[in-house]
């Protein structure tokens, strides 16, 4: 089934690597970032991981496992949460779905396997829960753009709208079930869409016909670095907690108890942030993993880089002394100053 989609993906462009698991680009990218931004594209994402949450126990044990306030999510919300390991630091960013009968997590690529294990672990005798991975049963794309929402009226799903944040209900297009969230992953307005994958093919079909431009991970990249959003293994790492991450909106303090929660709390309410992530403005390329120097100290490490238009920016932490939005800084041989991105926050509650 899933040779028919990556077909007729291929027949719109697609370059497909890591054994066909993941499309690199639509030879599209100049088109693909503008379009992200001004209509609406599509993005693949189907390589990363969806495990499934059941039994009555199954808020309550997410709730105890990660950042956000899991407990007061109904049927049909969703949020993004944080695991943490028992001193803070970042396992993944995720985003749980709550429906009537179970909790669905979307993961980083190449957690999944890394995530059941820690959950399992965390599992006693009596909990009712049990957990699934239902990864290579569906599709999952994005659909990230100004015009989203009315490109999907136009393929008949009406009420998009109306809908809150973080909501996400069972839908069809095109005879195709699917179930469609609000967001995009970014802090650009659109849609996560998961799909069983016997219907992934009819539901890309229908949105190729819609207009909506299919981009690739080289696109999602760019978008990803501009927006500020972490992604595991460069910014979500165990170096790094959710507040030096600026992942202040994925954390509940009146939650009370979960993993980590007691050094969390602690740097929130001492203030204790001694690093946080941002964007950075770059005068040329520079590679990843790069120290800053501030002066002749260094300050900080860069995380992420990407070029846009002949453009350069990228990621970095930076110690919280050395300063913030508008600092400058050396990269290599680089200057770089700090800007704000959309998908972080930095604040004390």
């Amino acid at each position: 089934m899933i040779q028919e989609l990556r077909k007729i993906q291929r027949q719109s462009g697609a370059i497909l690597i890591d054994n066909e698991t993941r499309i690199n680009s639509f030879s599209n990218d100049g088109e693909g970032f503008k379009t992200a931004y001004d209509r609406a594209v599509i993005y693949d994402c189907s390589h990363w991981g969806l495990l499934k949450l059941t039994g009555d126990d199954r808020l309550r044990f997410l709730h105890n496992q990660t950042t956000n306030n899991i407990n007061k999510l109904k049927p049909g919300l969703a949020c993004d949460t944080v695991f943490v390991n028992s001193t803070g630091r970042i396992i993944d960013l995720v985003t749980a779905y709550v429906t009537d009968d179970s909790i669905l997590i979307l993961v980083s690529p190449n957690r999944r396997h890394f995530l059941m294990e820690w959950m399992d672990r965390y599992i006693f005798p009596m909990d009712k829960v049990k957990i699934t991975d239902v990864s290579e049963k569906n599709i999952v794309f994005t659909l990230i753009g100004s015009e989203c929402t009315t490109l999907l009226k136009e393929g008949g799903i009406n009420g998009l709208a109306e809908l809150p944040p973080e909501s996400h209900y069972l839908t069809t297009m095109g005879g195709a079930s699917m179930r469609i969230a609000v967001g995009s992953g970014l802090a650009i307005p659109g849609y996560t869409l998961i799909i069983p994958i016997n219907q992934a093919k009819t539901v890309w079909e229908q949105l190729m016909q819609l207009g909506i431009i299919p981009i690739g991970d080289r696109v999602w990249e760019q978008l990803r670095i501009r927006q500020g959003r972490p992604v595991y293994d460069q910014e979500l790492t165990e170096d790094y907690n959710p507040l030096e991450a600026g992942l202040w909106r994925t954390i509940s303090f009146e939650k009370g108890c979960y993993i980590g929660q007691e050094t969390i709390a602690r740097l929130n309410t001492y203030k204790g942030v001694k690093q946080r992530l941002w964007g950075v403005k770059l005068s040329q390329d520079i590679l990843p993993d790069t120290p800053i120097i501030l002066g002749s100290k260094k300050v900080g490490i860069l995380t992420s880089f990407t070029e846009i238009n002949q453009n350069f920016w990228g990621l970095a932490y930076i110690s919280t002394k050395a300063g913030g939005v508008g600092l400058n800084i050396q990269i290599g041989k680089a200057i770089g100053q700090v800007v704000k991105v959309p998908f972080l926050t930095h604040e004390y509650y």
